[in-house]
């Protein structure tokens, strides 16, 4: 097997959640369901959190949020088709919501601030949605706020220079509570995704 083939395989384990390990293993106490497209949390202990500026450098805590719904999705700038696809699914996801869309703020994490700097971030997430809101820590917290979430990232070097990152491909929907209520697999759809947001924000 050569480095390419080798590397599309574990980009694909990364996708399934966290290097091929099941979610409802991953996260203890979850489900698909009732009546779920996504994985309920709600009933588990599993409660991340974050506290990271933004792209203009204003610190941003989860619970600066309460009475909307969260969704949290971690990735890189430079990444050619994990982190396009969801943002683009978050924006379609805000439309299908009509009148509710203002209920739900969407951020994004990067797993690279050596490359990903203030403003490549901003331009990038507002490329999408410009109600999107970048985080970018330092090493360290990025790091921390990762593991708080049971985000997997790594670089990857590449043959022609430079590097990419390998990073769990799950969004991390939380209530207007500020209780994570639902992990959002890649494989979803906008629709599904907007509809599993409906009953969160229905309470």
């Amino acid at each position: 097997m050569n480095d390419g083939s080798r590397h599309v395989k574990r980009r694909r384990a990364v996708m399934r959640g966290l290097i091929g390990i099941p979610v409802t293993l991953l996260f203890g106490g979850c489900s698909r369901g009732p009546g779920y497209h996504a994985i309920d949390v709600s009933r588990g202990d599993f409660q991340p959190t974050f506290d990271l500026p933004d792209a203009e450098g204003r610190p941003r805590r989860l619970a600066d949020f309460r009475g909307k719904a969260v969704l949290v999705f971690f990735g890189f700038t430079r990444c050619p088709n994990i982190c396009p696809t969801a943002l683009a699914r978050a924006a379609k996801v805000r439309q299908l919501l009509g009148k509710d869309a203002d209920r739900l703020q969407v951020i994004f994490v990067s797993v690279d601030p050596g490359q990903d700097t203030a403003a490549i971030l901003h331009e990038y997430v507002a490329s999408f949605d410009r109600s999107f809101i970048a985080l970018r820590g330092s090493e360290e917290e990025t790091s921390a706020t990762a593991k708080a979430f049971k985000v997997f990232y790594q670089r990857v070097p590449l043959e022609t220079g430079g590097y990419t990152m390998d990073h769990t491909a799950l969004s991390y929907a939380f209530d207007p509570n500020g209780r994570l209520h639902l992990v959002v697999g890649p494989d979803l759809t906008a629709a599904q995704v907007a509809e599993d947001l409906r009953r969160v924000l229905a309470g």
